[in-house]
């Protein structure tokens, strides 16, 4: 019990701030409104949630595994750490990885947002992510009270506006990218590991879109990991780390099932921190996640609704005068530019008249001003019904200059 003579209580001194931006999301509330007032309803492409089933395989597998009253372990059982492993030796040109390299993750937004954490990333230190980014890699490095520095991925690092006496602690990419669809080749990704090796920096990339690509050379060939020897170079996989979900190949976001792979001291000192914190992927998850990673079948079927998808998104947007960025050739997402007299915000005001949800580009930095995204994620009734619209004179006068 506090004396009587004790004197007033002193201020609490959490929660400290941690300097996060204002959740973006949260500014589209009065578009959605406008657009749900449409009479055949909302058709949301702002959120890149898959909308198919999921495999049945998935389903089943969860089911068998649905008996798990133990607790699971941080490393992920053998069976399923062998199928990932199997996976990105077929699929992603990455052979040889070992058990030690691999670590399956709580889908792999929890890795893009506390990677500079787990790492040890701190104050003093930057953290390096691509202009046009998901805003969790920034949020990421802030967390971790690191500096984020946006920076053009798709150039020179040379050529980057980074002092060289600065503490780099990590160089984020993501290919393809989210929202622009650009795909790093080989050579522009050993240019980048090379530099942030100069300056002790890990490279970290963010692949969750890999399996989507849509025009050459990428569609008929895998798009490159970071861990393509190519890429990694005679050191090999030292500081290097990929991560892979499979929330979109898959349809299983709702299942949180992803995977980190790579350098494995790196890949060590992330499953320690996992190991204190309890950050344990579902056994039955794990299940699932082995099943679907050793079936093709159903990404082949799911790719496909996609390619078609965007092939009819592109056509309506491409009717009443929008443009696509000749380089998104792969994700999940159209990244669109109207008349030059439209903000971004301008656009997706528009797109709420007739019932249809964006993202405008400003979510994703500056270099986004004046595009809006477009997720290829409605169902065929849905897209069709966008198409439909964009089709009408009405859509016409909206999106005049």
């Amino acid at each position: 019990m506090r004396p009587a003579s004790a004197g007033p209580l002193a201020p609490a001194r959490l929660p400290r701030p941690l300097a996060l931006p204002d959740f973006p999301w949260d500014s589209l509330h009065p578009y959605r409104a406008r657009a749900a007032e449409h009479p055949d309803g909302v058709v949301d492409l702002a959120v890149g949630t898959p909308v198919d089933p999921t495999p049945g395989i998935a389903q089943a597998a969860l089911a068998q595994a649905a008996d798990a009253p133990g607790y699971p372990t941080a490393v992920g059982t053998s069976r399923l750490r062998g199928a990932f492993i199997r996976w990105m030796a077929r699929r992603r040109a990455v052979p040889g990885l070992t058990s030690e390299e691999v670590l399956p993750t709580i889908g792999s937004k929890e890795s893009v947002a506390l990677l500079p954490l787990q790492l040890g990333a701190g104050p003093g230190d930057l953290v390096l992510h691509p202009r046009t980014a998901y805003p969790t890699y920034d949020v990421g490095a802030r967390i971790a009270g690191a500096v984020p520095v946006p920076v053009d991925t798709d150039a020179d690092p040379e050529s980057w506006d980074v002092d060289n006496q600065a503490r780099v602690s990590m160089v984020w990419l993501n290919s393809p990218g989210n929202p622009d669809g650009h795909v790093l080749g080989v050579e522009q990704m050993a240019r980048v590991v090379a530099w942030a090796r100069a300056r002790g920096a890990v490279v970290a990339s963010d692949e969750c879109y890999a399996e989507l690509a849509w025009e050459e050379p990428w569609a008929s060939s895998a798009v490159p990991s970071l861990l393509d020897p190519q890429v990694a170079g005679p050191q090999g996989r030292s500081g290097l780390l990929v991560l892979y979900s499979l929330s979109k190949q898959s349809n299983l976001a709702g299942y949180r099932a992803a995977f980190l792979a790579g350098d494995p001291v790196l890949v060590s000192a992330v499953t320690e921190v996992r190991k204190h914190a309890g950050l344990l992927v579902p056994a039955p998850v794990q299940a699932a996640a082995a099943a679907v990673l050793d079936d093709e079948v159903h990404v082949e079927a799911q790719k496909a609704l996609y390619r078609a998808r965007r092939e009819t998104l592109l056509e309506a947007t491409d009717a009443v005068g929008l443009v696509n960025d000749p380089q998104s050739v792969a994700g999940l997402y159209l990244w669109l530019s109207g008349p030059p007299s439209m903000s971004a915000y301008d656009m997706v005001g528009a797109f709420a008249e007739l019932g249809i949800v964006v993202a405008p580009g400003d979510f994703y930095g500056q270099a986004g001003v004046g595009r809006v995204r477009m997720s290829l994620t409605g169902t065929d009734e849905r897209v069709a019904a966008a198409t439909a619209r964009l089709r009408t004179s009405q859509a016409a006068d909206l999106f005049r200059s």
